[in-house]
């Protein structure tokens, strides 16, 4: 049985850069490796309703209950249940670049106190108990402050989900700032990686430190 692996990290942390160059890493190693971004955008029903929640079509983000939200993203996640399970079975390491943590992050974001702390359990109850996702043995977060993510999210490329400079979610900085809250928060009670993408000046760390640094944490923990 493969490692399962989540980057987390709010938008214009890297997750995506750092997905590949771990898998890319791992295979120089002769590890065998599998990857999935989250959502799928594959053009299943929940990948498609997500990105119409997305682009704002059913509102903005706090106009649309975060349950309801919630339920779009794990259902894509239980689309790709069987072959998640697959590539366990099949390869050394599989790489998710966002997972169910993220789902609790940006949904929780709308809420504070007890009603996020119930949202919080509910998501677990829904992904990993109803929908039986396997859980991820290290989940690592990609740390920013949120005037630097969000300026790196200024730089990103054109996106097939979105016809947006930002979606609904990257062009809020409120719920950027409350996102970051959730993860720290999650990352301090589960026991995650946290990577500061950050140097001490404020300024985006170096891509390859910022890989290496997280090999270190991954390479012991593989079969």
């Amino acid at each position: 049985m493969g490692l399962l692996l989540a980057i987390e990290g709010i938008d214009g942390t890297g997750k995506g850069t750092q997905a590949v160059r771990l898998a890319e890493t791992a295979a120089g190693q002769g590890r065998r490796v599998a990857s999935f971004s989250f959502p799928l955008y594959d053009d299943n029903p929940f990948s498609r309703a997500v990105a119409d929640y997305l682009n704002g079509e059913f509102g903005t983000a706090d106009e649309v209950h975060p349950e309801l939200a919630a339920l779009l993203y794990a259902g894509d996640r239980f689309h790709a249940r069987p072959r998640i399970v697959a590539a366990l079975q099949e390869h050394d390491l599989v790489v998710c670049d966002r997972y169910v943590a993220s789902n609790q992050a940006h949904q929780g974001a709308k809420l504070t106190g007890e009603a996020r702390r119930r949202l919080l359990d509910w998501l677990e109850e829904v992904e990993y108990g109803e929908f039986a996702l396997p859980r991820p043995q290290l989940v690592i977060l990609l740390d920013a402050p949120v005037a630097l993510a969000r300026r790196l999210v200024g730089r990103k490329a054109a996106r097939g989900y979105t016809t947006l400079e930002a979606d609904i979610h990257e062009a809020d900085a409120a719920h950027s700032g409350a996102t970051r809250e959730v993860y720290l928060e999650l990352a301090g009670r589960d026991g995650w990686q946290v990577v500061s993408t950050a140097g001490d000046d404020g300024a985006a760390r170096d891509i390859d430190d910022i890989a290496a640094e997280i090999w270190t944490a991954v390479e012991p923990l593989l079969p």
